[in-house]
């Protein structure tokens, strides 16, 4: 039962994802046909990840009451009438009408979010980091359907560039709501439910906590950073748009094939080591990127996006797992994934301005920082934990 759960929710990612990666390679192109300035390209973009936001914490609210299957299949019907509600939009030439389709499906997002904490309550505790790991592994399917998806319907309704693509968002999430009918998960146990809590105020200020969401934050901000402006700095460059697919596609293959051993990593080195690596390969990509623009730098430049996001993000969701208890899992998990769609809705609100205004190059040049500053805290708290400091955790 348990690798029946793990393949399902692997699969429910694998679809959501689907969606996300069609998204992220058609929607800035979608803004620069339908919005009337330039710098709004990243608008729906920018929706998409605010509506995620606003939906973490009642997301997981909901399922700390009602059960994962009954969150995940609001979040499957949401996706739905977003596709469907985007598509119109484009067929109507309407850009607040994709806009709000954006943000509709913003909300299933959202609740896709859940999917790595899920696998966690289905195998042993200490299984989790490669439960996480394997369902993450779902989004590799993303990686060669939402592109190339988007690339085979692009044109299949006359007059309506990625009209139909939408449409076929709303087809996968109407999967992800069948699976639903399948999917076992215990209900909240009455620890979850009602078991005793310590004070937020001491797990937030925990440093293993504050690492975990910092480092997750800076995983996903600056990978969405730049995957985001990526379309738009090749077709900047007079790229076709199959080049760009190829490009988002390797991108996902990444952020989602090293997922088959990261558990296994982190069981074997420990999860700072891991999220330190990680890190390290954010780095190397805004170097590649700065090295220059050709086809080439492209794909192997998002190709170590990937790459770092998974090392980065697989560690803090791990170490985040170690910082709460049963009763405080929904609090805790749905303030981590605020915070971390929070610093993803800004990035991608801002990415075309960004892009526009100040170009691919020093885009890259000031993601570098923020991730020195990840590689600092990384390095803090393994000190804190070598020399037994109390209350790190």
């Amino acid at each position: 039962m348990p690798r029946t759960n793990l393949l399902l929710l692997a699969s429910c990612q694998g679809l959501m994802l689907s969606c996300t990666s069609l998204t992220m390679a058609t929607s800035a192109l979608v803004g620069v046909m339908l919005s009337p300035d330039p710098t709004l390209s990243t608008l729906p973009l920018g929706l998409l990840y605010f509506s995620i936001m606003l939906t973490m914490i009642p997301a997981s609210m909901l399922m700390k009451h009602f059960g994962r299957r009954v969150g995940f299949a609001v979040g499957g019907t949401a996706g739905f009438i977003g596709g469907i509600t985007a598509a119109l939009g484009i067929y109507l030439g309407s850009f607040p009408l994709f806009c709000a389709g954006s943000a509709i499906f913003g909300i299933a997002s959202g609740f896709g979010q859940f999917y790595r904490f899920a696998a966690t309550e289905v195998v042993d505790p200490s299984y989790k980091s490669r439960a996480i790991s394997w369902v993450l592994a779902g989004g590799l399917v993303a990686a060669f359907v939402g592109p190339n998806v988007a690339s085979w319907t692009r044109e299949m309704i006359p007059g309506a560039i990625f009209s139909a693509s939408y449409v076929a968002v709303a087809v996968f999430c109407t999967g992800v709501v069948l699976i639903q009918l399948f999917l076992r998960i215990p209900k909240p146990s009455s620890e979850e439910s009602s078991g005793q809590k310590r004070p937020l105020g001491f797990i937030i200020t925990r440093p293993a906590f504050l690492v975990a969401v910092l480092c997750a934050m800076i995983a996903y901000g600056t990978m969405n950073l730049l995957m985001t402006a990526t379309p738009l700095a090749m077709h900047h460059r007079d790229m076709p748009f199959a080049s760009t697919a190829i490009v988002i596609q390797w991108h996902l293959v990444g952020m989602f094939a090293p997922s088959f051993f990261t558990g296994y990593l982190v069981d074997r080195f420990g999860v700072l080591k891991i999220m330190f690596s990680g890190a390290l390969i954010l780095i190397s990509c805004a170097l590649v990127a700065l090295w220059g623009q050709l086809y080439s730098h492209f794909i192997v430049g998002l190709i170590l996006l990937g790459i770092g996001w998974n090392f980065l993000y697989v560690g803090s969701t791990t170490l985040l797992t170690e910082v709460y208890q049963p009763a405080e899992k929904g609090e805790i998990q749905g303030i981590n994934e605020f915070l971390v769609f929070s610093a993803t809705a800004l990035t991608a609100f801002s990415s075309g301005y960004l892009h526009h205004t100040l170009g691919w190059e020093r885009l890259n040049q000031y993601t570098i920082p923020l991730v020195c500053f990840a590689v600092c805290i990384i390095v803090l708290l393994g000190w804190q934990v070598r020399n037994r400091q109390p209350q790190v955790a």
